[in-house]
């Protein structure tokens, strides 16, 4: 890990320690344990590594945290599902695979996060993303891997990063006017760079609309970290990084033409949902969101509570 890297795991650290510091002197009764962490952040910003460092630091002395980490895209939809959801939706292209609010399995990402929050042995669901051709599957349950079992020492902190975690959906009419500023500005041309313009606002609301079913969630986070791109548009040249970088690994991978595709199916909901990300996923728990603004280099720019 390179000492810029150090640097942002260690501020990090501090903020968990920190809120687990005040989750614990509210009270055992006050909130459940473990402590729920969510963390959102851009494709290729870097959460995964993020949060795997996190984890490895906080599980050792001194700290000694029993860390679970878990990742909103294990909760997919199972390949047949999903198959039933681009088919109900024909037109709309923003569920045709995985990806977008709708694409998850809610009621089974909010039984495993209850099961843990009451301390329960649980099984932890993981997605295959190579199956059918890259379309996905969740693996079977044999394969799931169980936690809080006899033996164990019980988790304490559960770290849930996801892309779209902390997203609020908006009204009708935000929706509608953020939509309508893309439209405009994207038949102009060349001063609009973003995805949410090019497609039918009917679409985007539905997305908007799935999203509602995500607030629950959202509202039982303890705390959230936000990596936040300086530019949005940073994930285009992240991805396309990433993805190369899987190709010298594996040998295969997404061409750069269907990276590009492929983040232009997440854009629109940058676009709709981050500005009030920005302002604060929760109105009433003051310093219970770090923002953290990631340059080019993925390095810290700036770094604030909300």
């Amino acid at each position: 890990m390179s000492s810029d890297s150090h640097e942002t795991v260690r501020i990090c650290i501090s903020y968990i320690l920190d809120r687990l510091r005040l989750h614990h002197e509210a009270g055992p009764d006050a909130r459940p344990v473990p402590f729920l962490l969510g963390v959102n952040g851009v494709q290729g910003i870097g959460k995964s590594f993020l949060v795997a460092s996190i984890a490895h630091s906080l599980e050792r002395a001194p700290y000694d945290v029993r860390t679970l980490v878990l990742s909103i895209d294990d909760f997919y939809l199972t390949h047949n599902d999903q198959l039933r959801l681009a088919a109900d939706h024909p037109d709309n292209p923003l569920i045709q695979h995985r990806g977008q609010p709708s694409t998850h399995d809610l009621a089974l990402l909010h039984s495993v996060v209850a099961s843990l929050l009451a301390g329960k042995e649980t099984s932890i669901p993981s997605y295959d993303k190579g199956a059918f051709d890259g379309k996905g599957d969740r693996k079977p349950q044999d394969q799931w891997v169980k936690v809080n079992v006899n033996g164990q020492q019980p988790v304490q902190l559960v770290i849930l990063e996801g892309w779209c975690l902390g997203f609020r959906a908006l009204d009708d009419a935000q929706v509608t006017a953020y939509w309508t500023d893309a439209a405009k500005r994207c038949s102009r041309g060349s001063e609009y760079w973003g995805r949410l313009g090019h497609n039918r606002l009917e679409d985007v609301q539905f997305i908007n609309k799935a999203l509602r079913g995500y607030d629950s969630l959202t509202d039982q986070l303890d705390a959230l970290i936000h990596l936040d791109a300086e530019d949005p548009l940073y994930v285009y040249d992240w991805r396309l990084e990433q993805e190369a970088q899987l190709r010298r690994e594996r040998g295969s991978g997404m061409t750069d033409e269907e990276v590009i595709n492929f983040v232009n199916g997440y854009y629109p909901s940058y676009e709709l949902f981050t500005d009030h990300l920005r302002t604060g996923a929760f109105n009433d728990r003051v310093g219970a969101q770090l923002r953290l603004v990631i340059r080019k280099d993925r390095l810290v720019g700036l770094a604030d509570q909300k």
